[in-house]
């Protein structure tokens, strides 16, 4: 057994990634604008909406759990509007962001992607009821005269994320793609869909919006925080290019000889490795978490694999 590292042992993280102290507990509420508040445990995030008509939750993280309606009944309890939660969206499918759903029970409607009604039907969770409401592509959801514009742009994280836009309240909630001020854990946050994940800023960078939900840590994400997650993706894509291009595998495959696998899983470790370094020296110190190194390192070998799966050549064609 090893011993856990330290914080000596990692760079000192950026003040700027840091979100408000949690109150005794655990929690911290705060608006993001008019009467849309957020809600953190310092690792996740959830949001709700007050309205003359009841509360919209949107998603309700486990690791928040009860903590959640009791920010929804001290915020609802100060502005004397009324704390019924009358509607629960989920972002997407996965327990992390949804597992407390089954808190809010009673008369809710539940709103979800087709795709997420499909994928909770499939996993039997009683903690996540499946949706009701579903749609493809677009839906608008009205209460309390608020409105609230969902929509499905194609897979990233997983087959069913979808962007939600506060028109009325400068602000997108999009989960579990960019975490503000942080680098992405493994596997670009344990994305399914590599293309999807990487395209996804820029449709989010296409809504109008000030505030950005981004599902985890403690603060808001800025558009700016999106622009140096874009960058630091598409530093590991042109660096894992560069690598495959330029680290010939087969002195790998030779040294193992007859065991292809263990060849072939030290060339792109070599790979791997030569595309991650650059990329943890240059945002060590920008990022939270970039000298993290399995961090960066599972991220790119999942860019570099996608580069040469998805995006081609995989090789070169034998004559």
């Amino acid at each position: 057994m090893t011993s856990p590292a330290s914080g000596d042992d990692y760079a000192p993280i950026p003040r700027s990634a840091l979100g408000p102290a949690l109150n005794d507990q655990g929690y911290y509420v705060g608006r993001v604008e008019r009467n849309l508040y957020y809600v953190t445990d310092g690792v996740y995030q959830s949001a709700f909406l007050t309205t003359p008509d009841g509360v919209v939750v949107f998603d309700a993280p486990p690791s928040i759990g009860h903590n959640l309606r009791r920010a929804v009944d001290q915020i609802t309890a100060a502005e004397g509007m009324p704390n019924t939660v009358t509607h629960l969206v989920y972002s997407h499918h996965h327990a992390d962001h949804g597992g407390a759903a089954f808190l809010f029970d009673g008369d809710v409607t539940r709103i979800g992607h087709e795709e997420t009604r499909r994928l909770l039907l499939r996993d039997g969770d009683p903690a996540r009821p499946v949706p009701e409401v579903t749609f493809a592509d677009r839906y608008t959801l009205e209460v309390g005269g608020e409105r609230v514009e969902l929509a499905w742009h194609g897979p990233n994280h997983s087959p069913d994320n979808i962007y939600i836009h506060f028109p009325g309240h400068d602000t997108l909630m999009f989960i579990d793609v960019v975490n503000a001020g942080w680098v992405p854990i493994y596997n670009l946050n344990l994305s399914e869909d590599v293309i999807g994940y990487m395209g996804a800023p820029a449709i989010a960078l296409s809504y109008p919006w000030t505030h950005f939900i981004c599902g985890h840590l403690g603060r808001l994400a800025t558009r700016d925080d999106v622009a140096v997650h874009q960058q630091y993706i598409a530093d590991i894509e042109a660096s894992a290019r560069e690598a495959l291009a330029s680290v010939d595998p087969v002195p790998f495959l030779m040294h193992y000889g007859e065991n292809i696998w263990a060849g072939g899983a030290a060339a792109f470790d070599a790979v791997t490795e030569r595309a991650a370094a650059p990329v943890i020296a240059k945002y060590t110190g920008v990022l939270a978490a970039a000298d993290v190194e399995v961090f960066t390192r599972t991220t790119t070998f999942a860019i570099l694999q996608s580069s040469r799966l998805d995006r081609g050549p995989s090789g070169p064609v034998h004559p």
